[in-house]
């Protein structure tokens, strides 16, 4: 099943299904119970999020090398065991719901990136969105 990308805040799209925050801090301002009736997400996981050095790494690219660089490292971070857990977790629902992976990026001027599934366990509509998705570069 597919598996989007969208930004939090925004409206939701036909066919999104559940909306995961993956962001290190919730929205200012908004509380928790809030978060689905807001646009934000229904769930928060943290910790898919970059760390906050890379967070703060990524909002300064300002080029493809420097994007891709984000990315590299990125993945390395999600291939923590725990982190590598909640991918696997993630991987094996595509297969049976749709969902989508919420930032505060604007996702289609940074080309955001999902966290790297393992191909072999993603369904087969979620792994070309995360490809496409991946390898998109920023303007």
């Amino acid at each position: 099943m597919p598996v989007q990308v969208v930004q939090l805040g925004s409206p939701r799209l036909s066919g999104e299904g559940l909306r995961i925050g993956t962001v290190r801090r919730p929205p200012r301002g908004v509380a928790k119970t809030a978060f689905a009736t807001r646009k934000h997400c229904d769930v928060w996981l943290p910790p898919l999020a970059p760390s906050e050095e890379l967070r703060k790494f990524g909002q300064a690219a300002k080029g493809e090398k420097e994007w891709h660089t984000f990315i590299r490292r990125y993945r390395a971070e999600m291939n923590q065991p725990e982190k590598r857990s909640l991918l696997d977790l993630l991987a094996a629902l595509s297969h049976q719901t749709t969902f989508s992976i919420g930032c505060y990026c604007d996702v289609i001027a940074r080309g955001a990136t999902l966290p790297p599934f393992r191909p072999a366990r993603a369904s087969r509509g979620a792994w070309r969105s995360i490809r496409a998705m991946s390898q998109a570069t920023p303007l």
